[in-house]
């Protein structure tokens, strides 16, 4: 079992469940920010301290790995190890999720933003008050006059900005609801949700991104497991 812990956070959960109910409508894209200004490091690039938790994440509300990584970096305070990368994943039918991972920013931010065709979240991890935000927002095909120049089949969109809620979210804490799942699995030999293949796809997925840091942002296919 590995320590993914923000896959057994309840707002998490919430996400995903919102998700596979069609709340969202067609996911297009998910981004995410964890940066804050320290812990610096020197031995470790911000992709491989900060991005493993985000790249877990999208992981687990999309029930998939990436195909492929393209990311790019900078060395501000060191000559070894990058401080920031921006790092792009790409998952099957063309979503893609992107992490912003740095220890050189004014402001510390732990957050997720999944948006689809009917709805957007918003998980803030650091908000003790709303962890998670359901917009009703959106740009909508209208169909254009046949009349008018451009044919039959044309298409305009019109934004939409309708309400947004709160759902509920237990707020149990994440690492305890782990440690009781791995109790539970260690005595009924189960095998657990966060498994080292788990955490393989994760790896992989990382490995893929430094490859990619390494030559310029190119993207570059994630290996399988």
């Amino acid at each position: 079992m590995v320590g993914h812990t923000f896959e057994y956070n309840p707002a998490v959960e919430k996400m995903r469940s919102l998700l596979d109910a069609g709340d969202l409508g067609e996911l297009y894209y998910l981004h995410s920010q964890r940066v804050n200004l320290g812990r610096i490091q020197r031995d470790i690039n911000a992709l491989w301290s900060i991005a493993p938790h985000d790249v877990s994440i999208a992981n687990h509300l999309l029930g998939a790995a990436p195909l492929w990584a393209s990311a790019r970096g900078a060395r501000y305070l060191s000559t070894d190890v990058e401080d920031v990368v921006f790092a792009t994943f790409g998952y099957d039918g063309g979503v893609l999720a992107h992490v912003h991972a740095s220890w050189l920013d004014p402001s510390k931010l732990r957050r997720t933003t999944m948006v689809g065709s009917r709805a957007m979240v918003v998980y803030d991890d650091l908000d003790s008050e709303a962890k998670l935000r359901v917009y009703d927002k959106g740009a909508d095909p209208v169909a254009t006059d046949p009349i008018t120049p451009g044919g039959f089949g044309e298409y305009q969109f019109r934004v939409r900005s309708g309400d947004m809620h709160v759902p509920r979210v237990d707020l149990t804490e994440p690492l305890a609801i782990e440690l009781d799942h791995f109790l539970d699995c260690v005595a009924r030999g189960a095998r657990p949700r966060t498994d080292g293949w788990n955490g393989v796809r994760v790896v992989a997925a990382l490995e893929a991104a430094q490859r990619s840091l390494e030559k310029g942002g190119v993207q570059v296919d994630v290996e399988q497991s």
